[in-house]
């Protein structure tokens, strides 16, 4: 069977399972950040209309705005937190299928304006869905070593880029399909998630680094016993940081500088998009067609994620072709990569930031361009520099955990939709609170940077040491 004899079959089977990852990701994991597209549609077909009752309408009601902005943050919310448990999961079971995806869509082809009320469960059924993809693919990259942060980033810009399908439904629901239609699609598609787990990805999750021996999927399971988990923990022994316990991974001061770091962004990131659909409408003065125009302007640049992404990646591995200097630790190594895509994420973030709180209708298409290049570089990076400074046998509970954490910050989106609203609408003193906190995500570049410096130092002074002996 392929993958179970001969080193090319085993080839074959990892680029498939590469392929395959890269389209579940690109096609299905991330799609509820395509929010801005699909609110269009509800808008249209009448989704939490009843409460607008006692507003004049024309065309802006703000109890609508709010519900759809609750609906958000709930699913985004759900995102990241349930993250923790999953993450747990994933280290004592490795991947699995989950029917969570299919539920939400089958939730949504289901509801209509009567019951708008379903779109919470549904959209967050459908983020969680989503997340556990995403987690249960990240591992791939384990199977290509010199290229492993690079595919990490790959499939975050998928991740990003799947919000392209919301947009997709609105164009086909503008050309006369159903977005019922849609969504029944989408859950029948669950079929391929099943036969992919079941004959491309192993029972339990792929170690780093893999062994020459290392088989899996359906046709190699009668033939091939593999314990994943005693090799990563004789390997992590034997490592430079395998001692570390799950615990000391937390209280360290990567874990905090790495959690604020991705928690104000994320923060800013989900305000813009949970409030983007009322803030286009304010500067096209309420004009539909406008409106319509930069939210398709807006999906499209999201699905220019997963081509942003891979530079992250490439900027993490780009010394993996090069000796390792005298006496420094592969680790270190990748940390001091580090460095420079964690600077670079932070000053993306800042002029994201500035672009979106300057209230001018064209200046949006380069906001837009800022934001997905930074979502891209984002998630990308977090999952790497977590592969990168701690543990392989801790990587799902340290990345469910800091997704679950960042989760709770990214709950005070709400406050602020609040204080949007009794600010009559205008986001512009929102963006500069957002903007001004966005300045403490360059705490953790310098952090890896002056621990990096202080290794050297030290490994300097050890050098010099032997010399003078």
């Amino acid at each position: 069977m392929l993958g179970c004899k001969g080193s090319s079959g085993t080839a074959v089977r990892y680029k498939l399972t590469l392929a395959t990852g890269l389209l579940e990701c690109l096609c299905f994991a991330g799609v509820v950040f395509g929010w801005a597209s699909l609110v269009f549609v509800l808008k249209t077909d009448g989704y939490f209309s009843d409460l607008c009752i006692n507003v004049i309408y024309n065309g802006d009601c703000s109890p609508q705005d709010d519900n759809f902005s609750l609906v958000f943050t709930v699913a985004s919310f759900m995102n990241n937190f349930l993250t923790l448990p999953n993450g747990f999961f994933y280290d004592h079971f490795g991947t699995m299928a989950t029917l969570l995806y299919t539920t939400g869509t089958l939730i949504v082809a289901l509801s209509n304006k009567a019951l708008s009320f379903l779109l919470f469960p549904a959209l967050s059924f459908i983020a969680v869905g989503g997340i556990l993809f995403l987690m249960t693919n990240m591992q791939v990259g384990n199977l290509f070593d010199s290229h492993r942060s690079t595919i990490i980033t790959v499939y975050n810009g998928a991740f990003d880029s799947s919000s392209v399908i919301f947009l997709i439904i609105k164009v086909l629901y503008e050309s006369g399909v159903s977005f019922r239609s849609s969504f029944l699609f989408l859950s029948a598609c669950n079929l391929i998630h099943l036969l992919r787990t079941l004959f491309l990805m192993p029972k339990s999750h792929i170690p780093y680094s893999i062994s020459d021996d290392y088989k899996y999927g359906m046709s190699c399971a009668k033939s091939h016993s593999y314990n994943v988990e005693q090799y990563e923990a004789e390997r992590d022994l034997s490592s430079d940081r395998g001692r570390d316990s799950f615990r000391s991974c937390v209280l360290s001061w990567f874990f905090l500088w790495h959690l604020i770091w991705l928690s104000v962004m994320q923060l800013r990131h989900y305000f813009f998009i949970g409030t983007l659909n009322p803030m286009l409408n304010r500067l096209a003065n309420q004009d539909p067609d406008i409106v319509s125009e930069y939210t398709n302007a807006f999906a499209f640049t999201q699905f220019c994620g997963v081509l942003c992404a891979p530079w992250n990646g490439l900027l993490m591995d780009r010394h993996k072709r090069k000796p390792l200097d005298p006496g420094v630790s592969e680790r270190e190594a990748d940390l001091r990569s580090s460095v420079l895509s964690l600077l670079l994420t932070s000053l993306q973030c800042l002029l994201f930031s500035i672009c979106a709180s300057i209230p001018v209708l064209p200046l949006q298409y380069v906001t837009f361009i800022l934001q997905v290049l930074n979502r891209s570089f984002l998630y990308g990076g977090n999952a790497a520099f977590i592969s990168i400074a701690f543990p392989a046998r801790h990587f799902g509970k340290l990345y469910g955990l800091v997704m679950s954490l960042s989760a709770v910050v990214s709950l005070l989106q709400y406050p602020c939709f609040a204080l949007n609203k009794v600010l009559g609408g205008d986001p512009f003193y929102v963006n500069i609170i957002l903007t001004v906190l966005t300045l403490l995500a360059f705490i953790h570049p310098v952090y890896v940077f002056l621990h990096c410096r202080e290794n050297t130092l030290f490994l300097f002074v050890i050098k010099t040491s032997k010399y003078v002996k």
